[in-house]
């Protein structure tokens, strides 16, 4: 699912085990522009970040007690690469 706030978004949460996944999605059709996930910046990170802290927070959960984790997904034509703990 897609979690929206005010400054930022999260394109995919998901339950892996008894982590929370926050996962960040990016496509290109194509390498014109470099591969996706060099898209993944250090600024959007923070943004993403933040975000997860809300979706924690909005949905009750522990923060100090909640197993989360960061992944990355960059799409490029056919191909997917999936990094797990991205960031």
């Amino acid at each position: 699912m897609n979690y929206r706030t005010r400054y930022s978004e999260i394109d995919v949460i998901a339950q892996d085990r008894e982590e929370l996944v926050f996962i960040e999605v990016k496509y290109r059709s194509d390498a014109r522009k470099g591969h996706p996930l060099e898209a993944i910046n250090s600024n959007k990170i923070k943004r993403i970040k933040n975000a997860a802290l809300f979706y924690l927070r909005d949905h009750g959960y522990i923060i100090d007690q909640t197993m989360i984790r960061f992944d990355a997904i960059g799409i490029l034509g056919n191909e997917m690469t999936h990094i797990k703990n991205a960031f």
